[in-house]
């Protein structure tokens, strides 16, 4: 008899609502806004949704409104808010409707938007590799490391002294350097 697989569920690859994407499309105005959200791969559209917030001092809601396996769906999500740390302005989360947990981002799994603890069985891709393919990842991504250098607000050095992120790009810069072809394979 043939063993069921055990290919899990990645989560980079679903669909996810973020609020910092929401935050992006200036979906957190106070007042009702609504809109219709796209996901898509290569140009070529996927999925699509619609969504609209209700920003109230009482209340907040995020409303889905989709279809899934040709059954339409449609249920709210609570919003919540805590001061941010630094004292100034409030940092938004969802509620999860299964696990009434805060999350940032929620994954559709399955029919419906929930936080990434509600799922069983699914990872990230990252987690799917072996020992020696995260060594290997690791170092080409010291190949790569130039295509990730920050363009904006870059600033190599302050005060005379080399930055934060300047130190890290030259020390993945330096293991890259470092790796033989032997070691990868």
């Amino acid at each position: 008899m043939a063993h069921p697989h055990t290919y899990p569920t990645l989560f980079d690859e679903v669909l996810t609502i973020s609020i910092t994407k929401l935050k992006e499309w200036n979906y957190f105005e106070p007042g009702y806004r609504s809109g219709v959200i796209n996901w898509s791969i290569n140009g070529n559209k996927t999925a699509s949704i619609n969504i609209a917030l209700s920003i109230t001092d009482v209340n907040p809601f995020v409303e889905l409104n989709y279809s899934a396996n040709g059954k339409p769906i449609n249920y709210k999500i609570e919003l919540t808010t805590l001061p941010s740390n630094l004292g100034c302005g409030k940092i938004w989360y969802f509620v999860c409707p299964h696990t009434g947990k805060r999350a940032r981002k929620l994954y559709n799994i399955g029919g419906k938007f929930l936080h990434r603890t509600a799922f069983i069985g699914c990872m990230y891709e990252i987690q799917t590799l072996s020992k020696k393919s995260r060594q290997n990842k690791k170092a080409m991504d010291g190949f790569f490391i130039g295509d990730k250098i920050p363009t904006r607000y870059f600033r190599p050095y302050y005060k005379g002294k080399p930055t934060r992120t300047l130190k890290r790009i030259l020390r993945k810069q330096k293991q890259a350097d470092g790796f033989t072809l032997d070691q990868l394979f």
